[in-house]
């Protein structure tokens, strides 16, 4: 595709999908944030100055710094590459397998009943739970994190996948496939993923900021990225002595946490409505 039929595509969707578009343009803010975090903070994130303690928002540092004189402007950059990084990173593996279970439960009867009945124990228990039993049996640690959320996430994927494969696969071209004796690996991969790609790519949207948002909880509960690296749930446990104190130490780091589920969310829903023909038509 032409780049120019790429850009008359997103300003389209701007122009039908404002809200959405607002949505993606913060989002592609704190993707940039992470991505030049050191090159755009001011300061070191980790850097300790008691004597610039609890300082408020100012010209040295433009949104103050918290109760051991560290930059907030910096930790919250810093803070964007953590959230972002393990949360793309397990919403990736649990599209990757739950894409795959879904196509499996879709295609073949005899592995539908024991791939989705796993798949509904793993949904029997929120989110967050099931994260927090997999760090109680796995440790404390990014890498840890990152597989408690993908676990948590592949149930959705899955049956995502599963329901629009088993409607896609009665489609002539699919029966058309069967009928010469394709395999059912070229089929899946040819004929029934690529028409199902749209829906899952508004599940990724979607279930990015449910990560970061686990991300921040555990972090908060002190089971998650442990300080003093920048992430915002641990900020704004860091925060909690000093929230009357100086109130900017919990304002930011939880202005940002919001604004970022705020921008994948809105982005979502407008992708599912320019994308479903149902909504489309209404």
């Amino acid at each position: 595709m032409r780049p120019q039929n790429v850009w008359n595509i997103v300003f389209r969707f701007a122009r039908r999908h404002r809200l959405a578009a607002v949505g993606g343009a913060i989002a592609v803010v704190f993707l940039l944030l992470a991505l030049l975090a050191p090159w755009l903070a001011p300061h070191d994130p980790s850097k300790i100055a008691m004597g610039n303690a609890l300082r408020p928002p100012g010209s040295e540092f433009p949104l103050g710094t918290d109760h051991l004189g560290r930059d907030l402007l910096s930790r919250i950059i810093y803070g964007a590459r953590i959230s972002l990084s393990i949360s793309c990173a397990a919403v990736a593996i649990s599209m990757s397998i739950g894409v795959f279970l879904g196509l499996l439960a879709g295609w073949s009867r005899r592995l539908d009943m024991p791939i989705m009945r796993m798949m509904d124990v793993l949904l029997c228990f929120p989110g967050i739970i099931t994260a927090l039993t997999i760090i109680a049996v796995l440790g404390i640690g990014s890498i840890n994190i990152v597989i408690a959320i993908a676990i948590a996430q592949v149930p959705q994927f899955a049956r995502v996948a599963r329901s629009l494969t088993l409607s896609v696969k009665e489609n002539a071209y699919v029966e058309a496939a069967v009928s010469i004796g394709a395999k059912a690996q070229r089929i899946l991969g040819r004929h029934i993923l690529p028409n199902i790609f749209a829906p899952l790519l508004v599940q990724l949207t979607l279930l990015i900021p449910a990560g970061i948002m686990t991300i921040a909880s555990l972090s908060f509960l002190g089971l998650g990225v442990r300080p003093p690296t920048a992430e915002w749930g641990s900020m704004l446990q860091g925060s909690l002595q000093w929230a009357r104190l100086a109130p900017h130490v919990m304002i930011f780091p939880g202005l940002a946490l919001m604004l970022v589920v705020f921008a994948f969310n809105t982005l979502g829903d407008g992708l599912r409505a320019a994308l479903d023909p149902r909504l489309r038509s209404k």
